[in-house]
């Protein structure tokens, strides 16, 4: 509890009537308000509950693989030959005036991609060679090639991608989702957070915070190796039973806080000791990939007790099966920049995408395979794109990358109302800007929460005196990438 919010509690009528004349203001304050006090005895109303949407979802659940550092879309999913003849050429100016970028000043040099691309399914999206598997499931993939955004540095960028907000202390979108629809298994959190490459988002934990929501919804990080759930196992010396003994008198304590003060915060202290017992069952369960067949391991190139996104990706359609709403996958390592070997966009690239493409591809066919992909949706890309120019740093060099790029780029997302096998939107012949169709990322936003069965104007919380959104004041939903 904030103890400035305690010693304002202090000064409330509730609070008045309640200590004065030993209590007796209280029974006439109870009398008055008849059944309308927060909750009885015994009948705490748990946060997570499952709530409806506003109107009947195409999708229930979330996993968003989110690749921190931004991929190189240009070499991936958004082919241009014009920009390819066009490689070695200094950057027309037109392109250049009013723009600030990273880390490239002067007139950079034009860079096509050295990818191979082809069409593939029978809507012919066109993908590179550095994502062979993906070429598999085509026909379930749309990839919007007119995104864009107002940030091109990674924190403000990812913030504003899951809070609306390039600064931090909004909701992020798993908030949101699990404040709007609660969780479907009381066992497990509603919102779970996944992290290979052994690194943080760019955003830190406000990427996947609760902001002013009350922090049951906040995404809980759990680890693909080693314990799940950090701090959930019983203390040394304490049993099951009395850990549950000791659970029940919190929660008796707790409850007569909540109905003498009304703080939703005691509510969430509640469900979280409730929730954090439950899960010491049924984590470790969901949470062990050697369950699964070794044919499936094999699919998504996982290997059991390691940390990787490929067991990660596994684990979200473990976690998604078991009624989990919203999964998030954080990968590092996609800031193609060129500064290493790691980061070219040529052999850097292809050991990348190899950690990436296959477990994908293999999510997308488990879940089609399971008859949850219809009612799941997935989410895969950066936070923004990169130049079709070479980065100013590196252009000297014999390694090819790319500097960050928010005024185009491209996403891909399956499943859950999604119309597959589609490409929407286009930027122009050199990569530079939206030619037609253009989804800012607050429009993304717009549409995912449609997906779910929610009007994104009134998916709204009340703090310090305005209702806020995840969209803001922006967002239009996309429709023509809905199936």
């Amino acid at each position: 509890m904030n103890p400035n919010l305690e010693n304002l509690q202090q000064f409330t009528r509730r609070h008045f009537l309640g200590k004065s004349a030993t209590g007796l203001g209280s029974l006439a304050l109870g009398s008055l308000l008849k059944g309308n006090l927060a909750a009885a005895p015994g009948k705490t109303v748990d946060p997570l509950s499952p709530r409806q949407p506003h109107f009947a979802a195409r999708a229930k659940r979330v996993i968003y693989l989110h690749l921190t550092g931004s991929p190189p879309h240009l070499d991936l999913f958004d082919y241009k030959p014009e920009l390819v003849k066009r490689t070695g050429e200094d950057c027309p100016d037109a392109y250049l005036k009013g723009k600030r970028f990273a880390f490239t000043s002067g007139v950079p040099k034009l860079l096509g991609t050295p990818r191979k691309f082809a069409q593939f399914g029978n809507g012919g999206v066109w993908l590179s060679d550095a994502i062979p598997h993906l070429h598999e499931v085509a026909d379930e993939l749309c990839v919007i090639r007119s995104m864009t955004t107002d940030q091109f540095n990674h924190a403000p960028a990812e913030l504003l991608v899951y809070t609306g907000s390039p600064r931090s202390g909004r909701p992020s979108f798993g908030s949101w989702v699990t404040y709007g629809l609660g969780t479907e298994n009381e066992n497990l959190p509603g919102f779970v957070v996944l992290i290979s490459s052994g690194v943080q988002p760019n955003g830190g934990k406000n990427s996947y915070g609760n902001g002013f929501l009350p922090s049951v919804f906040q995404g809980v990080q759990c680890r693909s190796k080693g314990d799940p759930v950090l701090y959930a196992s019983d203390p040394a010396g304490l049993d099951r039973d009395v850990r549950r003994m000791s659970l029940d008198t919190l929660r008796d304590l707790n409850e007569i806080q909540e109905r003498e003060l009304g703080h939703p915060e005691t509510l969430t202290r509640i469900a979280q000791y409730e929730l954090a017992y439950r899960m010491q069952m049924s984590v470790p369960e969901v949470m062990d990939i050697n369950r699964e067949s070794q044919k499936t391991i094999e699919a998504y190139g996982a290997k059991p007790g390691e940390s990787s996104f490929a067991n990660n990706c596994l684990l979200a359609r473990r976690l998604v099966e078991q009624g989990v709403r919203y999964v998030q996958l954080f990968d590092w390592g996609w800031d193609f920049h060129g500064t290493g070997p790691g980061e070219d966009i040529r052999d850097g690239l292809t050991k990348k995408c190899a950690t990436m493409d296959r477990p994908v591809a293999a999510l997308i066919q488990d879940l089609r395979q399971r008859g949850l992909l219809d009612e799941t949706l997935i989410v895969l890309g950066g936070e923004f794109g990169r130049t079709p120019f070479r980065e100013g740093r590196t252009a000297k060099g014999d390694l090819l990358g790319r500097d960050h790029f928010p005024d185009c780029y491209s996403m891909m997302l399956a499943g859950g109302g999604i119309r597959g096998g589609t490409s929407y939107g286009e930027s122009d012949e050199l990569g530079f800007s939206v030619a037609r169709d253009k989804v800012h990322i607050h429009d993304l936003q717009a549409t995912l929460l449609h997906l779910l069965g929610f009007n994104h104007q009134k998916l709204s919380f009340r703090f310090q005196g305005r209702d806020y959104r995840l969209t803001d004041v922006h967002g239009e939903v996309v429709k023509g990438i809905l199936a």
